[in-house]
């Protein structure tokens, strides 16, 4: 297993996308192996949080 060190991170109070835990956990989403990925991490986790609500009303009906 690789350690987060390596990997990249998307920082929701500034935006940017960084390698390594330079921000403090509450501020960043990933890990992802890309740039290009945890760049994209906002509206991943949109699509995400959309599919859970709609799999949890399925659950629910």
């Amino acid at each position: 297993m690789t350690s987060g060190e390596d990997k990249y991170w998307y920082n929701f109070t500034t935006g940017a996308v960084e390698r390594g835990f330079a921000s403090p956990a509450i501020d960043r989403a990933g890990p992802f192996d890309t740039p290009e990925e945890a760049a994209n991490a906002p509206q991943l986790l949109a699509q995400r949080s959309r599919e859970w609500a709609e799999e949890d009303e399925r659950e629910n009906d």
